[in-house]
């Protein structure tokens, strides 16, 4: 019987969501398997992988044969890494605490690497909301200053009209005054 670890799909449209599961390289896809050792989202930034390491490399060295993508993830976790360096162990090219200590430090390498990713996408989260904002913010005070610049010509306008008629009464009213005086 020859043993796979891949995806089986789940969720729904266009939602994808996966378990990656140990199964018969016969079963169908979203069929019967063997064993559940994870889940993989790929709709999150950075993917998502929450992967029982433990159970995998025990898989892997028992020989079954991981698919593309989960062999993908699996470097990604560091699971091909242990299983190449206790190969080594078993060869007799490194002793157990050797392995053990490349491993540990190319653990926390990863980690660094996986959380300032995390840290640059969250901060690239930021400046876009705050251009969002600072270009919302613009166009509300342009909007604000044609709506006074509006009220202002109204005013104007308003005022301009006013100041004709007033003007025509005074010079009406002048007149009649001057001829009282001459009668």
């Amino acid at each position: 019987m020859a043993v796979k670890i891949r995806l089986a799909r789940r969720g729904r449209k266009k939602l994808a969501r996966y378990d990656v599961v140990v199964t018969d390289a016969r079963s169908p896809r979203d069929g019967k398997f063997i064993e559940k050792i994870g889940t993989y989202d790929p709709l999150t930034v950075p993917a998502t992988i929450n992967l029982n390491d433990e159970k995998a490399f025990d898989w892997l060295m028992k020989g079954a044969q991981p698919s593309d993508t989960v062999k993908a993830m699996l470097s990604y976790r560091g699971v091909m890494l242990k299983k190449h360096l206790q190969i080594g162990v078993v060869k007799g090219a490194i002793s157990q605490e050797q392995a053990d200590a490349k491993f540990a430090e190319w653990k926390k390498t990863k980690e660094e690497k996986i959380q300032s990713k995390r840290d640059n996408v969250s901060k690239a989260k930021q400046d876009s909301a705050k251009a969002r904002r600072e270009a919302e913010v613009k166009v509300k005070e342009a909007r604000a200053e044609a709506i006074r610049k509006k009220a202002e010509a109204a005013k104007a306008a308003a005022t301009a009209a006013e100041a004709p008629a007033a003007e025509v009464a005074p010079e009406a009213a002048a007149p009649a005054p001057a001829e009282e005086a001459q009668a």
